[in-house]
């Protein structure tokens, strides 16, 4: 087989066009049929995120550096998500890259975009280890993804099988009244791209006491998110409850995350030090942190929740190093 810095770099050069030639554009109305959340601007988003921080060959090299594939490959279930386009494609590579078999289910809600990719992945490398996932056959180890209920699921289906499980969580910004309008726009985006379905998706705000919410106001390109708004709107009017519109998003200010995906929480504060004190007692809950200006190890800049690095491992556990460990 091909070096797997070949082979996925390689992967990186044929989705440069994605979204400018025939076949992805075939590939993204099929996507858009089967998910209607999708829109061609997502997945452009989602293909750009991965070939610009997964498969440039440079960064791929300095990430591996790090780890020493099995000698021994072993069979992993990897069961996807579907909230947003590619979402398990990270897990795959993972996988394929510390020398093991991967075995993927992938979400029906993002089975054709996954199937794009795995199909290029084959073309260039025709024996990469990349099996369909069968709910019967023993697998060696498992990495799930999916709500609470599925973990719950997973937790159940794989007992005895080594396993890595994830379940639901939220990311949250933390601004210091400062952000240029640039990083604004970017939180901004960081809050609305994938229609807010994405665990990286902002969907709590910490604001300065005096910080004008509307400075954050955009348009949503999701007719259904937008749909999820007006409805919202709706809602909180009717119950005569305070809100801040910006547009794509409405503000609530409170301390929980809000169970509507059109509505994102807030706190104005006047020492960052609760803000930090906040984000220690509630590390579990949290995927990423956007800021410039909170200390945080899965903190990102403004504008790139939805832009993992290799390193960025989900909910902070080294997936490479749970691949390659010994047993």
């Amino acid at each position: 087989m091909m070096p797997v810095i070949d082979i996925f770099s390689a992967l990186g050069e044929r989705l440069r066009l994605f979204g400018r030639d025939s076949d992805s554009q075939r590939c993204m109305a099929m996507a858009i049929e089967a998910n209607g959340w999708f829109t061609e601007r997502d997945l452009c988003r989602a293909v750009d995120a991965i070939r610009t921080e997964m498969l440039d060959r440079d960064k791929l090299a300095a990430w591996l550096a790090d780890y020493t594939p099995v000698t021994q490959p072993r069979r992993v279930a990897v069961i996807m998500a579907g909230n947003i386009p590619l979402v398990g494609f990270f897990d795959l590579l993972c996988v394929v890259a510390s020398g093991n078999e991967c075995h993927i289910k992938p979400s029906s809600k993002d089975r054709v975009m996954m199937d794009y990719a795995v199909a290029l992945l084959r073309d260039i490398e025709p024996a990469i280890p990349i099996f369909e996932y069968d709910p019967d056959a023993r697998y060696d180890m498992a990495i799930a993804t999916g709500g609470d209920d599925a973990n719950r699921y997973f937790r159940s289906h794989f007992a005895g099988v080594k396993s890595l499980l994830r379940g639901s969580r939220h990311s949250v910004a933390v601004l210091s009244g400062e952000e240029s309008a640039e990083e604004l726009h970017g939180i901004a985006e960081d809050i609305t791209s994938y229609s807010g379905l994405g665990c990286r998706n902002v969907s709590m705000l910490f604001v300065p006491r005096d910080f004008r919410l509307n400075a954050l106001a955009v348009t949503s390109g999701s007719s259904k998110r937008h749909k999820n708004c007006v409805a919202a709107r709706a809602m909180l009017t009717m119950q005569r409850r305070d809100f801040v519109d910006c547009g794509a998003f409405l503000c609530i200010e409170q301390p929980a995350f809000s169970s509507v995906l059109s509505c994102v929480s807030y706190t104005r504060y006047d020492d960052l030090a609760h803000v930090e004190q906040w984000l220690a007692e509630h590390d579990e809950d949290l995927q990423c942190v956007v800021s410039n200006v909170v200390p945080h190890p899965r903190r990102v800049p403004p504008g790139r929740a939805q832009y993992p690095a290799l390193s960025d491992y989900a909910d902070g556990v080294d997936t490479m190093s749970f691949l390659t460990e010994n047993r």
